[in-house]
């Protein structure tokens, strides 16, 4: 089965980049209410420190579009690039680290790095940053930390010894009720929240995300970060783009959702008014990758 899946996924990909842009993807610019190109949306980025791509884990072509943001934007700013993600956990950077300096093989980083299942999704960028030194964030915590917060809350965090928290984002982490927890309430059917442990752990991945950005940031204060993440993680500005807000008040921030539409030739603006910045809206007849 895993065999099917990595031959689909890649005959998947070099079908996606084969195609015109045009039948994959569109970009919309959601204030102008108007269509706009990859080109554009690489240039109305110029001021924005962190740019938040907020995926549909399973989409194809949205990974092919995060992978053209990448291309055009290190050619914009050379060494001064950076990626995060989602995918990575912050206690295996090092393990990242080694495969993307080329001291480790492939073989060994698939074994120890943990990636996702769909690992081959979101490959060409890790080979395209490989292959012109541009540093990836592992910026998601690892999931031993967010099960523990799952059974037992984010108070079990504080149970953990000093060496395990320099993994975590500071404690105590803000869990506020509000448009977020409204959403996230929505989304899991508005029961078995199992006394906001699930929406805890939420909280937990979307400051992990948001504190490995900040701490990049301020190490590297002229750089210009692509934070690649699930959409909910940053749609309307909550989740991670929020918890950065709190981390770093002067930061800048642009975000884009990307999804499957069925009005991809023609949005349905109320839908998106406060979604994003910009949506990418993918071709609804192109297969998920699972």
């Amino acid at each position: 089965m895993k065999i099917i899946l990595f031959l689909f996924t890649v005959f998947t990909h070099n079908l996606l980049f084969a195609q015109t842009a045009d039948s994959l993807y569109k970009i919309y610019d959601v204030k102008q209410q108007k269509e706009i190109s990859l080109d554009d949306l690489v240039a109305n980025a110029d001021k924005a420190n962190v740019v938040f791509f907020g995926e549909d884990h399973n989409d194809s072509v949205c990974h092919v579009v995060e992978f053209l943001i990448i291309k055009k934007l290190s050619g914009i700013y050379p060494a001064h690039i950076a990626i995060s993600m989602e995918m990575f956990h912050t206690d295996l950077q090092p393990v990242l680290n080694e495969y993307l300096d080329g001291l480790i093989s492939e073989r060994n980083f698939l074994k120890e790095g943990n990636p996702w299942p769909n690992y081959t999704d979101y490959k060409p960028i890790i080979e395209y940053a490989k292959r012109h030194k541009l540093p990836i964030i592992a910026a998601n915590v690892a999931t031993r930390y967010s099960n523990a917060v799952t059974i037992n809350g984010l108070s079990v965090l504080k149970k953990f010894p000093k060496s395990s928290r320099l993994f975590l984002p500071p404690l105590p982490i803000d869990t506020a009720l509000g448009l977020y927890y409204t959403k996230f309430n929505q989304v899991s059917g508005g029961h078995g929240m199992g006394d906001m442990k699930i929406y805890q752990t939420q909280n937990l991945w979307d400051a992990s995300m948001a504190w490995s950005i900040a701490s990049y940031l301020r190490k590297h204060p002229s750089t210009k970060i692509l934070q690649i993440n699930g959409r909910f993680h940053s749609d309307e500005k909550l989740g991670a783009v929020a918890k950065l807000k709190e981390y770093r008040r002067t930061v800048k921030t642009l975000t884009i959702s990307s999804f499957s539409g069925a009005d991809f030739n023609h949005p349905k603006w109320k839908n998106y008014a406060n979604l994003a910045d910009y949506i990418v809206l993918t071709n609804p007849n192109i297969p998920r990758t699972y």
